[in-house]
């Protein structure tokens, strides 16, 4: 009959107590389920500033694959182009998500475009400013044959804008501490233009002219606590 020693007793009872603790601290509280809830339809007005829905627009739609992955990551989407009296037309695209956790992340612009056959060929970390406060936002140039597509997007999880992995990943381990899983948004606007500065400056008045239409309360779903001040 082995004997067991004493080493191997203390590493078969750490590695016990790791697994019960990794159990006991495994998120189960949704802040989606407790918090108030959010309808992106409501939530975004149909008109602000200059700016008005062109219904004569169909927002692409997403190939089979695609469109089961959205629909098991996101709870709630909104596509929609507007258009301004010069004949601009900018691209919104908003996913909303209750549940953040590893395997329910959103779905980034980097992974879906190539999904649908375009390829980027920027992609960049840059900073937003709302007009109040300064977000981080990636821009990105997606072509498809010869449309060319720059895109600004950032995404959200809890109450803070976190476009990097990193910062994602530390803002899903601070609410997890806690025992709650987070919600998360992903914002994009995005244009056919071949000028990616001009089209970049455009979208970004855009987006402020629709943060300064939103409530308070709005606002702070899309850009977190960065949002503008009233």
């Amino acid at each position: 009959m082995k004997i067991i020693s004493f080493k191997h007793l203390v590493i078969g009872v750490c590695m016990f107590a790791a697994a019960g603790m990794a159990l006991a601290l495994k998120p189960t509280e949704k802040v989606a389920d407790v918090g108030q809830k959010i309808d992106l339809e409501i939530l975004i007005p149909k008109t602000f500033g200059d700016w008005k829905i062109d219904e004569t627009i169909t927002p692409l739609i997403a190939n089979p694959e695609q469109e089961a992955v959205i629909n098991r990551i996101y709870d709630q989407t909104l596509s929609r182009t507007y258009v301004n009296a010069r004949g601009e037309r900018i691209m919104l695209s908003i996913a909303y998500g209750g549940d953040q956790s590893d395997a329910m992340q959103v779905h980034k612009p980097e992974a879906c475009y190539p999904a649908q056959g375009f390829q980027i060929i920027k992609n960049a970390n840059d900073v937003f400013s709302t007009g109040d406060a300064s977000i981080p936002v990636r821009r990105l140039v997606a072509t498809l044959g010869p449309r060319v597509e720059p895109i600004t997007y950032w995404t959200t999880i809890g109450d803070t804008v976190a476009v990097s992995g990193v910062k994602w990943k530390l803002q899903q381990l601070k609410f997890g501490l806690t025992g709650k899983i987070p919600d998360g948004l992903l914002f994009r606007v995005s244009s056919i233009q071949t000028d990616d500065a001009a089209a970049y400056a455009a979208q970004d008045d855009f987006t402020r002219a629709l943060l300064r239409e939103m409530s308070p309360d709005a606002r702070k779903r899309i850009v977190g606590n960065s949002g503008p001040a009233t």
